[in-house]
């Protein structure tokens, strides 16, 4: 039996088994998708899941965002 049998052609999901939604980006910190989109991946066409994971990258900033921590809580008590 060839192994040829298992492939599948469809586009890969990006989940990296980190599955934690930030709580003020609501994309998830492991593969940047939304819940929505984690939820609808299965449905999704292939023009769809390349369109999400061309974007996916780009979210990556998101979630890069320091709020400053004690050098900026230092720096508003001045």
């Amino acid at each position: 039996m060839s192994k040829d049998v298992w492939k599948r052609a469809e586009i890969q999901s990006p989940c990296v088994n980190i599955c934690v939604i930030h709580p003020a980006e609501r994309i998830c910190t492991g593969c940047l998708r939304s819940i929505d989109e984690i939820t609808q991946w299965s449905k999704m066409t292939d023009d769809q899941r390349s369109a999400l994971m061309a974007e996916l990258p780009s979210r990556a900033d998101r979630l890069k965002k320091r709020r400053g921590g004690r050098a900026a809580r230092a720096r508003s008590a001045d």
